[in-house]
């Protein structure tokens, strides 16, 4: 007989607590890519018109580069307060955070208006984004994660992920619409704006949804469990941080390691695309952005299958198949959109983005798995994010500066395998935890990186 505690919820709330996960991620992936889209395409125009092109757009995405820099200090923050307080009102607090910039950045003044307090003010606010991103993702997955059917883990975690293609192909069909109804002029001058005004009323919505579920239980137990025994022995409890540093330290590695392919050949496929592809291959704005909204949609498709398939043969199986499809990739994938033609820029970008998904879907199981529940929001976190300030956020500086220096794509190609090989070594190193229990409170006494007890040793 399963344990009240280990039992998954009805079907009807498990679905109402994905689409809440899912809506939040999207929104807040929208924001974010948001910004990304349109360091490629205006920004540089709008913030540092006194550059060179191509300058201008390092600096652009120089200000992108910035919000990576706030996720580690967002996933400390929230990871603290969510291992304290719970998911729920952390998640409800990355929203409000994420979607007031992203709206504010829509009323900003730009450098023809106030001059250099332009861009500062824009690196303000994209500051403002990374951090409140630093925090939504590790506790959207843990909210699945935790509610969700320890057999279909992979599957249902993989949901939350799909958030980051969804607000993609959001923020990317928005621009797309206007570049193709508005002029170059009426877009670079407010038609930019409007897609972080819409961000006001996506906020409301998700907003919405977020409040109306339950925290979960997995954590309610735990926090229930922490309360106990400090009132039995008036123990102090250790700060997350602190637990995790000691207990965790392995799987924070690990998942640093594992996250370094699967960033870096994002934003090179779906943000420094945008770059090459306009100045190198001499395809349109607009050929370029339908290319990555139509990849987009079927990397969407993907992650719950990739989720699933990791629920059958494990996460690390599934996660080193997308590590080394990524890097395989590359070289077709620069050849591909170097003919210009539209239908090999979808090909080039598809294949990538569907080999991104083989490791993306899984790292939400996994990682999650890798972390017992009074550590799990700030192991998590702090593994994913951490990474983040040496994958995602310089790949599209250095993806640009290679192109500057060598004007070829070859170093960029052999950027994004060297980062594969470093994705396999961690993901091989690391112990498979799909038959993890997420309902173990703290580490095993042998101190080993997280208990390898099974589901079904629930069952008595």
């Amino acid at each position: 007989m399963t344990s009240p505690a280990t039992a998954p919820p009805p079907p009807a709330s498990l679905k109402r607590i994905v689409a809440a996960s899912l809506i939040g991620t999207t929104i807040e992936w929208y924001d974010f890519f948001l910004y990304g889209s349109a360091a490629a395409l205006v920004f540089n125009k709008l913030f540092f018109p006194d550059s060179d092109p191509l300058v201008g757009t390092l600096l652009s995405f120089l200000t992108y580069a910035v919000g990576f820099a706030a996720r580690p200090l967002g996933a400390l923050v929230f990871g603290h307060y969510g291992d304290r307080l719970g998911r729920k009102k952390l998640l409800v607090l990355s929203l409000l955070l994420m979607g007031g910039a992203t709206f504010a950045i829509g009323l900003l003044p730009t450098h023809a208006t106030v001059g250099t307090a332009a861009p500062v003010l824009l690196t303000v606010l994209r500051l403002v984004q990374g951090f409140a991103l630093g925090g939504e993702w590790g506790g959207a997955v843990l909210l699945v994660s935790e509610h969700g059917d320890a057999r279909r883990r992979g599957f249902w975690a993989s949901w939350p992920q799909t958030g980051a293609p969804a607000g993609q192909l959001l923020a990317t069909g928005v621009l797309s619409l206007l570049t193709a109804v508005l002029s170059d002029s009426a877009f670079g001058s407010w038609g930019w704006r409007i897609p972080f005004l819409l961000s006001g009323v996506l906020v409301i919505v998700g907003l919405w949804i977020r409040l109306s579920v339950d925290e979960s239980p997995v954590f309610k137990q735990a926090l229930a469990q922490a309360e106990a025994r400090k009132a039995a022995h008036a123990e102090a409890e250790k700060l997350p941080l602190v637990s995790v540093m000691k207990h965790h330290w392995r799987d924070v590695l690990v998942a640093m390691g594992a996250r370094m392919a699967e960033n870096i050949s994002y934003y090179v496929i779906t943000a420094f695309i945008l770059v090459y592809a306009t100045t190198s291959a001499g395809v349109s704005k607009q050929t370029a952005l339908n290319a990555v909204l139509i990849a987009s949609a079927v990397h969407f498709a993907v992650i719950p299958a990739w989720g699933a398939l990791s629920d059958r043969v494990g996460r690390r199986p599934v996660y080193l198949l997308g590590a080394v499809g990524v890097g395989l990739w590359m070289f077709p994938f620069f050849s591909l959109v170097d003919t210009g033609g539209f239908g090999n820029l979808i090909l080039a970008v598809t294949v990538g983005l569907v080999m991104h998904g083989a490791m993306y879907a899984p790292q939400a199981a996994f990682f999650s798995e890798m972390f017992a529940t009074r550590m799990r929001y700030s192991g998590a976190s702090i593994g994913a994010q951490f990474a983040s300030v040496a994958a995602g956020a310089p790949a599209p500086l250095i993806a640009t500066a290679l192109l500057a220096d060598y004007d070829s794509s070859t170093p960029i190609a052999l950027y994004v395998i060297a980062a594969a090989v470093l994705t396999v070594v961690a993901v091989g190193a690391a112990k498979e935890t799909r038959h993890r229990d997420l309902t173990d409170v703290e580490p095993s006494a042998d101190a080993e990186p997280a208990t390898t007890k099974t589901a079904d040793a629930r069952a008595v």
